[in-house]
């Protein structure tokens, strides 16, 4: 799992399990406090009035930065939760894959691998809600969306390694038979995700239209497996842990974003203590930093608990469990089998690692430094980062800050 190299030590690349890359271009543009209590929904308010703006090139260039920066990071491989279908005016593209011609074309710029994830959006709430107008970019039929879905997969067939999953949005998007549906005829080997039980909110309201909370009615439907994974589960009962473990599913956490949000803290040790199988994801890619999303999901646990070193056995390196138990929990959410031999990052000789050895190395790394430590990034084989820096980040840059200049004055 960890190497000495004259570079300095080698790592494993870590798989992201959630990723809305687009988002990162609003990085920073919902820090304005309202005149009401700030949340995810207020939030969501703002996120729709950016990718009301964007363009297919605007997708792309957003995503390309998003995607140096991950590599940049030591995440080699990014599992993409995308949900951004249509034109402005809520038509479908000519070209029904367009956005994700454009989330695979960013991906082949920089040589991160990719899994993508179509996202099923058919409902604004539960119960059959209507779509709002500010959803118009993503919503679609059942039937439209398999139409979507075979087309993103043929977008994805030169793209070396590239897989293709599913994502029903969240239980408010979709209805029971349209979710039972698109998972029992259409998934078919690749892996499932969708966002569950993120805020208190969406529990409280689940529990008005079924009498249960999310993550129980969705286990009780007898689709999840160790195929699925579960974004977030923030509000979870004991009760639906142990539901969770024996599913052998995967718990998607993205603690920085989660932070961000202020959508609550996920019981990490309990679920931990239980056996359950986590990885990690940026999310809203408001921050895209791997050691601090790391450092944050052990640094919310020993707030929440008032005690230390809280999601590893006694005597043994909190960063090396961390490190271990994200990289098997994303490389189960990202549906791959066998891992790619060239794929791994090169932490350098930096002065926070002097004197470190072995498991040391990874504590120093996730919880005494403060700034980016990998050196070198290969990715089947291709060193795609080099001293720190991605190969294209100066073009990845200047298209980003052209495109930016335009969006920003819009939201």
């Amino acid at each position: 799992m960890m190497g000495a190299s004259i570079g300095g030590t080698t790592l494993p690349g870590m798989v992201n399990l959630h990723s809305h890359a687009f988002q990162r271009g609003m990085a920073g543009l919902a820090e304005r406090a309202g005149t009401s209590d700030d949340s995810f929904w207020t939030w969501r308010d703002v996120m729709y009035r950016f990718l009301d703006q964007l363009t297919p090139d605007d997708v792309e260039a957003i995503a390309t930065l998003a995607y140096v920066e991950m590599l940049e990071a030591g995440y080699t491989r990014v599992v993409e939760f995308h949900y951004l279908h249509h034109d402005v005016d809520g038509r479908p593209y000519a070209n029904v894959a367009e956005m994700a011609e454009r989330v695979a074309a960013a991906a082949s710029a920089t040589g991160i691998g990719l899994t993508l994830l179509p996202v099923f959006y058919a409902q604004g709430g539960f119960g059959g809600e209507p779509a709002l107008p500010a959803q118009r970019r993503f919503v679609t039929t059942l039937e439209r969306y398999i139409g979507l879905h075979e087309a993103s997969a043929r977008a994805l067939s030169a793209l070396p390694g590239a897989l293709i999953g599913m994502a029903p949005h969240s239980l408010r998007a979709v209805t029971p038979d349209d979710l039972a549906r698109a998972v029992t005829n259409y998934a078919g080997d690749g892996p499932i995700h969708i966002h569950v039980a993120e805020q208190e909110r969406e529990v409280a309201e689940c529990r008005a239209w079924s009498g249960q909370r999310p993550v129980e009615w969705l286990l009780d439907t007898g689709l999840v497996d160790d195929s699925w994974c579960l974004i977030h589960a923030t509000h979870v009962s004991p009760a639906e842990i142990a539901r969770i473990v024996a599913s052998k599913a995967v718990v998607g956490l993205c603690p920085i974003t989660e932070a961000n949000l202020g959508d609550g803290i996920f019981p990490a040790v309990d679920f931990q203590n239980a056996g359950g199988r986590f990885g990690i994801g940026t999310d809203s890619n408001v921050l895209i930093t791997l050691a601090e999303e790391l450092r944050t999901v052990e640094y919310g646990q020993r707030l929440r608990d008032r005690r230390r070193n809280r999601l590893a056995p006694a005597g043994q390196s909190v960063g090396r469990t961390l490190f271990d138990t994200t990289l098997a929990g994303g490389r189960q959410a990202a549906g791959i089998a066998d891992w790619p031999d060239g794929d791994h990052i090169v932490l350098g000789n930096a002065v926070e690692l002097a004197g470190r050895s072995g498991d040391s190395v990874l504590d120093a790394w996730i919880f005494a430094s403060g700034r980016p430590l990998v050196n070198e990034v290969w990715v089947r084989g291709a060193r795609v980062v080099d001293g720190g820096r991605h190969v294209q980040r100066t073009a990845a840059e200047t298209r980003f800050a052209t495109t930016m200049a335009r969006l920003a004055a819009m939201v």
